[in-house]
């Protein structure tokens, strides 16, 4: 709450502030004690975030409407630690053909047969490891050398197994970082779990990539109701795991979802119409649309008119373009896109070809979404509705008055921890000070106003968790608050 991060400073803090003296109830834990406390609760920290949470819904929220949007954070780990899967996977291709050269060179029946039966699947560390023991007790197998020339193969053949050896360890290092990039593009060596990805926070402006993770946070009356880290840099593919974890936390969904267009896709308004959700969620040409100068491109499929009944498209020209087949995209977590394909009879000779396409075909081609295009339609209705008015300026004042507060008033800026999980834990005590934080300044404007002070709310949490011996604001919960 004080913006005190580090173990070493709580440690000095409990020796030297009165107030942080008073609150140890004078113990006097050292950094040691502190840190392995807190790497213990890891597992049970996020549901402590929510036992808290639930005492604050006496009146400052209820989880029915929620602001939800995302930022990028800083890893530990050093920028230069970086590891890209497309550098991974070319020197892994190039590290094959080295070993099928190294085994053509090798004149042992074993080895041609082994590079005959990995020319098309590739080698793998087993089956290297398994060819370097098969050659070793064939070399081992035979005669010692006579001559000069004899021994001469000997040490050949050996630095061949040699050099065998190290293209199987660095094989295996190869499929050892695929394994652990995943789904990703990168990775960070010392931070397996944080992706390279932009920050706003560049001190250079050269848009230099760093690693870290992307926390996305739910947000209502500026109090955070959930969190999860993701290694995705783009918005997009995390609102679904998103309200998954909100579901698994509280047992229901939000029964309104407000976000910015970078959550704006046909699989997230998908989930959130199946869900029975109220999405009051952009999309990439939501903000374009409504400038009150806009003059739509006449060419644009967008602006055809379009015949639901008979299923065709009207080009300016006034020509039919009739239904020509149907296409198949997946996107990168897999959903499965479904495109209507509309061909025009003939563009030849057409006045209008010029501006209408650049194509060399003489007939036009478009493809268009008709279900993304409906769940658009329903978007655009909630959003310019009066509610949606509201719910836009409510937006920017929700969880970005939570990433204002978290980086510049709480300078919170960086994780000090490596691995998702302890990364995790972290803001889970971060998100934890951070409410109780905003309630006791909610409870003292309302002191301020006049009104009633929910005591209860605050002193509950505090009270669940310590010892009998402990609970010192128990006899005085007044002064608690204060």
């Amino acid at each position: 709450m004080n913006n005190v991060y580090s173990c070493r400073r709580i440690e000095k803090a409990v020796q030297r502030d009165i107030h942080y003296i008073w609150l140890a109830s004078q113990e006097r834990p050292d950094f040691v004690t502190i840190n392995r406390f807190r790497n213990r609760v890891k597992n049970e920290i996020n549901n402590i975030f929510t036992q808290v949470l639930l005492l604050a819904e006496r009146g400052f929220i209820t989880l029915d409407v929620e602001y939800v949007d995302g930022t990028k954070i800083e890893s530990k780990a050093n920028k230069y630690t970086f590891v890209w899967r497309k550098s991974v996977e070319k020197n892994r291709a190039k590290l094959q053909e080295k070993i099928r050269a190294l085994l053509r060179q090798i004149d042992e029946v074993i080895a041609q047969d082994k590079a005959a039966e990995a020319e098309s699947a590739g080698f793998t560390p087993d089956t290297l490891n398994t060819l370097i023991g098969e050659l070793k007790d064939a070399l081992a197998a035979k005669p010692e050398p006579a001559g000069k020339e004899q021994k001469k193969q000997l040490r050949q053949k050996k630095k061949q197994i040699k050099e065998l050896e190290k293209h199987r360890d660095k094989l295996e290092e190869y499929d050892s970082r695929l394994e652990q990039i995943g789904g990703r593009n990168s990775m960070s060596k010392t931070d397996p779990d944080a992706a390279f990805m932009r920050m706003k926070e560049d001190a250079m402006n050269n848009g230099q990539t760093k690693p870290g993770y992307n926390l996305q946070l739910s947000a209502e009356n500026q109090f955070i109701t959930d969190f999860a880290l993701f290694p995705n840099p783009t918005d997009t593919l995390t609102l679904i795991s998103f309200f998954n974890s909100f579901l698994g936390r509280y047992g229901h969904l939000p029964s309104v979802a407000v976000a910015d267009s970078g959550y704006g896709s046909e699989e997230n308004y998908r989930f959130m119409d199946e869900a029975g959700m109220e999405a009051y969620v952009k999309y990439n040409r939501f903000h374009l649309e409504q400038r009150p100068r806009r003059r739509p491109d006449p060419f644009h499929h967008d602006s055809f008119h379009y015949n639901a009944e008979e299923d065709y498209y009207v080009c300016p020209m006034g020509q039919r373009m009739t239904r020509a087949g149907t296409t198949h995209s997946k996107t990168t977590s897999g959903y499965r896109c479904e495109n209507a394909r509309y061909r025009a009879q003939s563009c030849k000779g057409c006045p209008l070809r010029c501006l209408c396409y650049k194509a060399k075909d003489d007939r036009r081609t478009i493809e268009v979404n008709h279900r993304l295009n409906e769940y658009k339609r329903k978007a655009r209705e909630l959003l310019t509705s009066e509610e949606g008015l509201r719910h836009r300026g409510r937006r920017c004042a929700e969880p970005e008055a939570v990433f204002g507060q978290m980086k510049s008033n709480m300078a919170y800026r960086r994780f000090r921890h490596s691995g998702k999980d302890k990364v995790t834990m972290d803001f889970a005590f971060f998100a934890i000070a951070f409410n109780i934080k905003k309630m006791c300044s909610k409870i003292a404007r309302q002191t301020k106003n006049g009104g009633n002070t929910p005591h209860f709310g605050l002193h509950m949490p505090i009270y669940r968790f310590l010892s009998p011996e402990n609970r010192i604001f128990w006899n005085n919960p007044q002064k608690s608050v204060a």
